[in-house]
């Protein structure tokens, strides 16, 4: 009973979106168009890319990095500081989530080591918010970006040129937030270690990742990325098959099942484009605080020709609650198991969204 609990609690999204999806199916006869709704290309490309990732991070790659940055760091502003703009810049090529589930756990124990628990809730707060939007400037950062790139077939000019504003503006809060991390001295040099690493494995990964980028940006068709990506792993790293979250890919393919059978439901249908067109933005951020920023993503999609303004939704979206960014929620799960106060991570965490969330919306605002 406590692991069905479990489940529940740690796949909400992909329960509701399986529920969702088999409702649709009594209104819309399953048939074989159902096939058609969904975005082969995109599972493909979201399946090669966590495959490279979780073996990259199996490897320790970017813990030794971390390791290796943090060596000579004296304060807890420094350690905010690295860890912060870790998190921002390495999510746009390992995705928000590898960041997070990278990142927050060696924070975890540098804070230990050095007997600054207390600050915790901010640093794990910042870094959080970090990889939400350092991951919204490029296509592989996250998986709505991932989608939105792929079913719009937009240029990368027009993908970076949209984010770019909002992302510098990002990058200068996330700073700001680090330096009100304190300046009590630390004791971090012992958080180094020796590493060996599969030079064969990491070369291996890299020339999946080049592959699977290419892949993305349309040089290589996506089947002959899936199938070199398999096999390769199979040969050489077969547990990583298991580190996939396949939950993610499901959730796709019921929302795009339950995204496709809406749209055969005409009122619905003209409902959802009279709110969309002319609202993307609001409307993307407003549904994301509720349904998180990925199933918006794809549900407003079908509704709108506007992916600008759309993909600014969806990722400033991805600021808010704490389910805004499903993400987001990999920071809590660290955070909980520590001795310090969940209400307390909520309360900050909560806070610091909702003035990121302001402060872009307003700078939205602007250069509308």
């Amino acid at each position: 009973m406590t692991k069905f609990k479990e489940f529940i609690k740690d796949e909400i999204v992909l329960i509701l979106s399986f529920i969702l999806a088999f409702i649709s199916a009594f209104i819309v006869t399953p048939n074989s168009g159902y096939l058609e709704y969904i975005d082969f290309r995109t599972l493909g490309l979201l399946f090669c890319l966590m495959a490279v990732m979780a073996g990259l991070n199996e490897l320790g790659i970017f813990k030794a990095i971390a390791e290796k940055m943090l060596s000579k760091v004296k304060s807890t502003v420094g350690l905010s500081l690295i860890l912060g703009l870790l998190c921002f810049f390495s999510s746009m090529i390992i995705t928000n989530d590898v960041a997070l589930i990278t990142f927050v756990p060696f924070t975890v124990t540098a804070l230990k080591l050095s007997n600054k628990l207390n600050k915790l809730i901010w640093i794990v707060a910042i870094e959080t918010i970090a990889a939400n939007l350092g991951s919204m400037l490029t296509p592989i950062g996250n998986p709505q970006n991932l989608y939105l790139f792929s079913a719009f077939n937009m240029s990368m000019g027009d993908f970076i040129s949209t984010i770019l504003p909002y992302a510098s503006l990002s990058l200068l809060l996330v700073i700001i937030c680090c330096l009100f991390s304190g300046k009590d001295k630390l004791e971090t040099q012992n958080t180094e270690a020796e590493n060996e690493f599969s030079k064969l494995h990491i070369v291996i990964y890299c020339a999946l990742f080049v592959i699977s980028l290419l892949t993305v940006f349309r040089v290589i068709p996506y089947i002959t990325t899936v199938i070199i990506t398999i096999i390769a792993v199979l040969i050489f790293d077969r547990k990583v098959i298991t580190k996939v979250d396949y939950s993610l890919l499901l959730t796709f393919v019921f929302l795009f099942v339950f995204i496709g059978n809406l749209g055969e439901i005409k009122p619905i249908s003209d409902f959802l484009k009279n709110i969309v067109s002319d609202n993307e933005v609001i409307v993307g951020v407003v549904s994301s605080q509720v349904f998180s920023n990925v199933p918006a993503a794809i549900l407003l999609s079908k509704f709108t020709e506007n992916a600008r303004d759309l993909l600014i939704g969806v990722n400033l979206g991805g600021l808010g609650t704490l389910i805004a960014s499903m993400a987001s929620l990999i920071s809590f799960k660290f955070v909980a198991k520590e001795k310090v106060s969940t209400g307390k991570y909520v309360l900050t965490f909560s806070v610091l969204n909702i003035i990121f969330l302001a402060l872009n919306l307003g700078l939205w605002w602007l250069i509308k």
